[in-house]
């Protein structure tokens, strides 16, 4: 799965009262934030990253600054434009994004956008994204959701089972993922970031018989209703 989202990079500037370093030049404050874009062209905390590593011109002394909190805001002093790196991250393997970034003086405040793409985001991931909107998978969920209840009640309630798993305890757990690698299909969607220590699927790809199974593990052990 591949997700699309824009992401804007706010920059503001303003002269400070401090002696000019070259004449000409009067002394600037700086800043720089991250947002990202929902469907309605409105800007959001970006908390599908976990951390922006801003690569400054190597005259400052501290040129390389993390922040950890969106919207990432990176505010510094100096006289000079100059592009920059930013580097954004999310807790996905290989999950690492970089933009160049112009930082420029021409106006108090301007916005650039840069489109992103997030491929197979965990579970984790995907429930951030779709704060900003849909995902591509979500309309092929509700086509399957409408089908099925066409043809007869479901058994399961996929969306109380996704809450469910995170109420099992280790042992139980484990069992339900070997229960998914046991009775998966081609058309199951799994994520495993063994580095990360992550195990993902989506349940609505999981095979109806299957879906039963892990319903009635998950009714045994009390954590679904």
């Amino acid at each position: 799965m591949i997700v699309e989202r824009k992401i804007k990079i706010v920059t503001e500037q303003h002269n400070i009262n401090k002696p000019a370093v070259n004449e000409g030049f009067p002394m600037k404050e700086w800043t720089v934030e991250i947002y990202i874009i929902d469907q309605d062209g409105k800007e959001k905390p970006a908390k599908c990253f976990t951390k922006a590593v801003y690569h400054l011109h190597p005259s400052f002394e501290n040129p390389d600054q993390t922040f950890t909190e969106p919207p990432f805001k990176c505010t510094n002093e100096g006289w000079g434009e100059f592009e920059m790196m930013i580097d954004v991250y999310t807790t996905e393997k290989g999950g690492k994004h970089t933009f160049v970034h112009d930082l420029n003086f021409a106006a108090p405040q301007y916005e650039v956008e840069h489109a992103i793409q997030f491929k197979n985001p965990s579970q984790a991931l995907q429930q951030i994204l779709r704060e900003t909107g849909p995902l591509p998978s979500d309309e092929e969920r509700k086509l399957k959701k409408a089908d099925g209840s066409k043809k007869k009640k479901l058994a399961v309630d996929i969306d109380k089972m996704a809450d469910g798993i995170v109420k099992l305890e280790e042992n139980d757990l484990l069992q339900v993922i070997q229960m998914v690698h046991d009775g998966k299909d081609d058309n199951t969607y799994i994520q495993n970031n063994i580095d990360a220590g992550e195990f993902s699927v989506d349940l609505y790809t999981l095979p109806e018989a299957l879906q039963k199974s892990i319903w009635d593990f998950m009714l045994k052990q009390g954590v679904v209703v």
